[in-house]
């Protein structure tokens, strides 16, 4: 019998640079506002635990095998998943996390190429219930906008990790797979216009009505 979930499960997605870690606090302050009477848990990808935080450091800097990378991307989701989400989820509780598996389609399926078939196996393997549903996100914001715009943000931040060192290219393929994704999953997915200014976006945000 697979468990009921109680909770409501959010991610934030799109490029390096398209402003999602702008508001995913203030959401997630909003969230606690309106909804007193559940718990918010603030989480990210890769990380949330405390092996999926010491991966992050490798995933992000260290080179590697593109299925290595995978691999361990997808590992530190399943520990991610039993220890954290899962959790939460079935204590009622919010939880909102910076990246999902989305990201991981984006940037090592549409970015660096990986194929979206191997990609979809360790999806079912790592997310798969036994009901033979997946666990995902019940809304996914996805900033979109062109790769050149979130290069010139880019730039005026902290040091580039391995991936925001990448080029336009590259970028412009990870946010064509956001959108094939985003399209495929429409009823998930909220696109927001990400080269709006941040007042803009999050007077979207605030005005839109989640049923939890």
């Amino acid at each position: 019998m697979t468990a009921h979930f109680l909770g409501y499960f959010i991610s934030f997605e799109g490029i390096d640079g398209a402003g999602k870690s702008t508001h995913i606090e203030s959401f997630a302050n909003l969230m606690r506002e309106r909804h007193p009477d559940r718990e918010v848990v603030m989480t990210r990808e890769p990380g949330g635990t405390q092996l999926g935080e010491q991966l992050r450091a490798l995933l992000l800097d260290a080179p590697m095998n593109l299925e290595t990378e995978a691999l361990l991307m997808f590992a530190a989701r399943r520990e991610h998943i039993a220890q954290v989400i899962e959790p939460a989820l079935m204590a009622r509780k919010i939880v909102i996390s910076d990246r999902f598996t989305d990201a991981s389609f984006a940037y090592q399926g549409g970015g660096r190429g990986l194929s979206l078939e191997k990609l979809n196996d360790l999806e079912k393997w790592v997310q798969g219930r036994p009901d033979g549903s997946l666990l995902q996100p019940n809304l996914t914001f996805l900033f979109d906008l062109p790769g050149s715009i979130a290069e010139s943000r880019r730039s005026k931040v902290r040091a580039p990790d391995k991936f925001e060192k990448m080029d336009l290219d590259f970028f412009e393929r990870v946010r064509q797979e956001y959108l094939r994704r985003a399209k495929a999953d429409s009823k998930r997915f909220y696109l927001i216009d990400a080269t709006r200014t941040p007042e803009e976006i999050w007077n979207d945000l605030m005005l839109l009505k989640i049923k939890l």
